[in-house]
């Protein structure tokens, strides 16, 4: 809580960054905090840019007791609107910054809109906007937690701090221009970073049934070879993981010519980068409807067995919706 006498959280433009080592220097490995630093602010642009705003972020000399960095976020214009502004995205980056990967935002942003200094504004326009930023900043909670830029940055950042082992803990602090603090510190011990570090990379793959994939080059011989398509106007490699369909091909039961295509059900693998940008792995086709010759579909014995299924379910549910009529 706030004393009555402090400065408006709506003066919070700084935030400042301390690495805290159990040894009692104030040296840290250049290569290990530049890294750390670059996901820092990445992870504020993101944060920015999800409200529209494209900001710099000016930094000032180190300090010791551990090291202190402060990150200032500006704008090549200062008014009312880019003060309030900025002081949502820091206090946003704060939040997101130092909670968990499991937990929920807590609504710290809440405490800025019910600043008194809100309800003094004479500019009509400006309160509007205020309120459009609070309800844009309530509505995007779950954004924040889900987005993959940011949780990636956030990950990398403790990752790298985790396999250094002079950093005993961090802490973040909301500060005005003086360095004033706005909000208490909040501090994460180094037994604590393994909380905001994702334990894969990998995503939950994409399945899609009925896709369609036109074949360019299949494969004839045994093996785990991949097979090139077209879907969605676009060239794939694609692992084929039907062995009925590969049989029948490869028994010559099934033969391709120039625009041959299959019906099937498609598995897309993906993964984050570094940059937390999605990026596929791999296709994998698990089953094959059917596949069509001069644009005449031919169901396949998988896609026949399948298909019957889906139909008993289907009936099967019907009949238990009936009987509770």
């Amino acid at each position: 809580m706030l004393e009555e006498n402090s400065v408006s959280l709506f003066d919070g433009n700084t935030l400042e960054l301390h690495y805290w080592f159990e040894d009692g220097t104030h040296t840290m490995d250049a290569v290990v905090q530049n890294r750390c630093e670059h996901e820092f602010l990445s992870f504020i642009k993101t944060i920015s840019a999800s409200l529209g705003a494209y900001v710099n972020i000016e930094t000032e000399p180190l300090a010791e007791g551990g090291i202190r960095r402060w990150f200032k976020i500006v704008y090549d214009q200062e008014n009312k609107k880019s003060t309030i502004l900025a002081a949502v995205i820091t206090a946003l980056a704060l939040n997101i910054f130092t909670t968990p990967i499991q937990k929920t935002i807590e609504k710290v942003v809440d405490n800025i809109f019910e600043d008194e200094e809100l309800k003094t504004l004479e500019k009509d326009k400006l309160k509007l906007e205020i309120e459009k930023l609070r309800q844009e900043t309530r509505e995007s909670n779950a954004y924040y937690i889900q987005n993959n830029i940011i949780k990636k940055r956030r990950s990398n950042f403790y990752e790298l701090l985790g396999n250094y082992p002079k950093v005993s803990k961090i802490s973040l602090t909301l500060e005005d221009n003086s360095k004033r603090p706005l909000l208490p510190e909040k501090t994460i011990y180094r037994e604590n970073f393994s909380e905001y570090i994702l334990e894969s990379s990998e995503l939950e793959p994409i399945e899609l049934d009925n896709e369609t994939i036109e074949i360019i080059s299949p494969v004839l011989k045994k093996g785990n070879y991949k097979w090139m398509g077209i879907y969605k106007d676009t060239p794939i490699s694609f692992n084929m993981k039907s062995n009925e369909f590969k049989n029948l091909v490869q028994t010559g039961l099934i033969q391709f010519k120039n625009g041959t295509s299959i019906n099937c059900l498609l598995v897309i693998n993906r993964r984050l980068d570094n940059d937390g940008i999605e990026r596929i792995t791999s296709y994998d086709i698990i089953r094959v409807n059917k596949y069509f010759e001069n644009s005449k579909p031919i169901e396949t014995p998988e896609g026949k067995k399948h298909r019957q299924k889906k139909e008993a379910d289907r009936q099967q549910l019907n009949l238990f919706a009936s009987n509770n009529d």
